[in-house]
């Protein structure tokens, strides 16, 4: 089977299956947070993330760090995207699919949290 023909529908389902297997101690943060698919990301979320352009992003926190909000107003809700692009180019199963979304939905919560990538497991 080949990831790259999968729907986006299919796609999505399986961020909603990855969701549902997020650690709890994770998932109550993601109570006002919107999770959205996107197809690819930005050069602007490359910039963000300094993130090198022959490495693939999977996914980017958008928004006010969780501890910084009562400091910050902003009438737009945290984002977590989730890039479905570099996601089915760098996973071979539907398997390896679900666990690499699980673990950039943790990391980008992680990022909500204020952690920096040398600061988290994966």
């Amino acid at each position: 089977m080949s990831l790259r023909r999968i729907s986006d529908r299919e796609f999505e389902a399986w961020v909603e299956e990855a969701l549902a297997s997020v650690p709890e101690a994770f998932r109550r943060y993601l109570e006002n947070v919107v999770v959205a698919v996107e197809e690819e990301p930005t050069e602007e979320d490359y910039d963000e993330t300094d993130t090198p352009d022959d490495e693939d992003l999977f996914g980017i926190f958008r928004g006010v760090p969780y501890f910084e909000r009562s400091e910050v107003v902003s009438n737009l809700p945290a984002q977590i995207a989730i890039f479905r692009g570099p996601i089915l180019r760098g996973c071979r199963s539907r398997g390896e699919a679900v666990r690499e979304i699980r673990d950039t939905v943790v990391h980008e919560v992680g990022h909500m949290l204020g952690l920096d990538d040398d600061e988290m497991p994966y």
